[in-house]
């Protein structure tokens, strides 16, 4: 069914810039959109609070989801974060304790504006759907309810730095798009003509390359326990709608947010990182409308019914062969009544002869030394369902097999459906201190091509803690346990469910200081998977048809595009993974800016770790109007050895052509257990 697209415009008040005042003197800068209509007012209030430029950043996504809720009886307030877009101060952090701090002012403010109700709600997707759940930590008055989107709970173990202990190419990847944010203008026509260049040269002055931050923190420190909710589940008191999508990196905080906090709701769908009124792949769901729900209740005191819905609202997703991209996933939805499920149950394989048995082996143990060029079938960590252009989903997963140990267990005569969080539960040994294992549970399809289902890594490290991880003796076996991402998905009958086992998962993880080779002892290990026994007692779900509001109008000069490419050196047997990502150049016509962005990311490793592996991340942004021209070129690029990684940061800014100011940054730091 179309999505139904109204122009709200008629009905809804756009206040451009509102002025947001903090103790210390600072102006935090807002877009305000409200009822137009007097009469319908005072309303509550949605608030969005990212770095991400509500002004010439973000506009064109908020358009579409803000006026939407101003139209339906909300005030919508978009807030840069300090030292973002046009608001004063700097951005020292991701989730950095001023940011907080900043918020609970907001809040206040905003409760107390003479169109508001006095009753706030938070919404956000990745960072705004982090900070929402942080902030409601921290118990503003005014703030009555959160609709998180693609968050975490655990800074640490869950987000874009490391999974199991493992060090992401994602901190990179989006470090470096962070170190750009924090390195833009603000706009001339908001902050004054003679003071932009002066607030732009004082972030530049005081900009921090943030990946740099981030490696001072190898292990789960007090600075990744800060902002990590599930430190204190109990500090969160107001109802919290949690929802991401299967290929999104951050699916665990649905089902944690359930299992932790009293009323607390979850959705996962198929989607990337998106909202699911946009959601790709589809099918996308109205759900707009869903806030709208939440909202009501918890904001207006309507009865909607938000707490008669299912705790989880799972989009079980048909197991089909693999491709880059898929527009739509076939399944349905399921809900479950309660949390843990009574209709899943652990189903048990032990590891055989290269097969997955229902009693245990006595199988000798087994070697496996994987290049380090296997995981380049994985797709991206965190899709962003960017559609046919960016082919980001894990594509058919022979070649990693090829370097993996695998066991497989029989034809499945009947569909065999997993809903949860699947267990390896491994006996290991490594004859290097340091070790990791990338395991896969994937679906062999009768024509032989192979469907990763789900995954997990582990820093063998890391076996006991992130908090204090040790190093192995090498030749000594240890009982270890590999989660992986929870998911929702039907293996067809046909098929044949597989383990796979790697030491490396490149691009995904950084590789281990030395290539090891992991012994596994199948005898002493078993696979643990959720199962759906049945859909008997389930909730059914529905969602209404997609609404939206219409976009900003853009004037398209430049579509872009992107391409993702392997290109394997067979003298050196180095393999470079590169994506050329171009948005392309557009003019927002309400304000007149013209936009472009290009972004580089190019992830090099040898195949038998002779050369140093290393990832560069190379961004443009470029914003002209009028006499307004500036552009901002940032690269950060990781190397490591045996003992260190070694880090380089640049940024180069242009003002009409001109250089305007030029940093350079170089660290090193201590491989910690990483």
């Amino acid at each position: 069914m179309a999505a139904k697209i109204v122009n709200y415009r008629d009905r809804v008040e756009n206040v451009e810039i509102a002025w947001i005042p903090m103790p210390d003197g600072r102006r935090l800068a807002a877009r305000l959109l409200l009822p137009k209509d007097k009469k319908d007012r005072p309303v509550p209030c949605i608030f969005e609070y990212i770095p991400y430029r509500r002004r010439d950043g973000t506009r064109i996504r908020d358009d579409e989801t803000h006026y939407w809720f101003a139209a339906h009886g909300y005030g919508v307030a978009r807030v840069d974060i300090a030292g973002s877009g046009d608001s004063d101060g700097l951005i020292q952090d991701e989730y950095h304790k001023r940011e907080q701090d900043d918020a609970l002012e907001i809040i206040d403010w905003l409760s107390k504006q003479d169109w508001c109700t006095g009753s706030v709600g938070m919404i956000g997707i990745s960072w705004g759907g982090f900070n929402g759940l942080q902030v409601a930590a921290r118990r503003p008055p005014a703030l009555k309810a959160v609709v998180s989107i693609a968050s975490t709970v655990d800074r640490y173990a869950d987000d874009v730095h490391f999974m199991g202990g493992c060090l992401l190419n994602d901190t990179l990847d989006w470090g470096g798009y962070f170190f750009t944010c924090g390195s833009l203008p603000p706009d001339p026509e908001i902050v004054g003509h003679n003071r932009w260049k002066e607030i732009w040269k004082h972030r530049l002055d005081h900009l921090d390359c943030y990946p740099m931050l981030w490696m001072e923190h190898q292990r789960r420190d007090a600075f990744w326990k800060h902002g990590s909710v599930c430190e204190d589940y109990s500090r969160i008191e107001v109802p919290v709608l949690n929802v991401s999508g299967w290929v999104d990196g951050y699916t665990a905080a649905v089902f944690r947010c359930v299992e932790n906090l009293p009323g607390a709701k979850g959705i996962a769908g198929p989607w990337g990182h998106k909202y699911p009124h946009v959601g790709i792949p589809g099918p996308a769901i109205g759900f707009l409308q869903e806030c709208q729900r939440w909202f009501d209740r918890w904001l207006k005191g309507r009865k909607t019914g938000v707490e008669d819905d299912p705790p989880l609202r799972l989009f079980l997703q048909d197991g089909e062969r693999p491709k880059p991209h898929f527009d739509r996933r076939e399944g349905h939805w399921i809900g479950l009544p309660q949390w843990p499920s009574r209709n899943i149950k652990m189903a048990s394989f032990h590891l055989g002869d290269e097969t997955l048995e229902q009693r245990r082996s006595r199988v000798k143990p087994m070697k496996v030394k994987s290049s380090l060029s296997t995981g380049l079938t994985s797709g991206e960590w965190c899709a962003y369902g960017l559609g046919k252009i960016a082919p980001e989903l894990a594509i058919d997963q022979r070649e990693d097999d090829a370097q993996s140990l695998c066991f497989d267990g029989p034809v499945l005569k009947k569909p065999f459906a997993i809903v949860g969080r699947s267990f390896a539960r491994l006996r290991v040994a490594a004859d290097r201190p340091q070790a990791q294992v990338a395991v896969r549970l994937n679906a062999i399809h009768p024509d032989g091509a192979v469907e990763r289902v789900t995954y997990g890594l582990l820093n063998l490290a890391h076996r006991d803690s992130h908090e204090k991880p040790s190093p192995l003796k090498p030749g000594k076996f240890y009982d270890v346990s590999v989660e992986l991402n929870e998911i929702a998905q039907t293996v067809p009958a046909g098929c044949r469910l597989r383990l796979a086992i790697s030491t490396s998962y490149w691009p995904i993880a950084w590789p281990s200081p030395e290539p090891a080779t992991v012994t596994v002892d199948p005898s002493h290990s078993l696979l643990e998977v959720p199962r759906l026994v049945s859909e008997k007692g389930l909730a059914k779900v529905t969602f209404k048809p997609v609404e939206k509001a219409t976009l900003a109008p853009v004037t398209v000069k430049d579509a872009g595009a992107e391409t993702r490419h392997v290109d394997l050196d067979i003298e050196t047997q180095r393999v470079n993974f590169i994506i050329r990502r171009n948005d392309g150049t557009f003019v927002i016509d309400d304000i007149g800016t013209e936009v472009s962005l290009t972004k580089l990311k190019d992830f090099a490793v040898s195949r038998d770790g002779s050369e140093a592996p290393r990832s560069l991340v190379a961004t443009t942004v470029h914003y002209r109007r009028g006499d307004w021209d500036a552009r901002a070129e940032t690269e950060v690029a990781m190397t490591s050895d045996r003992t260190h990684f070694h880090l380089e940061g640049k940024v180069r800014t242009y003002e009409k052509g001109q250089p305007f100011i030029a940093r350079d940054f170089k660290r090193s730091f201590k491989r910690d257990c990483v």
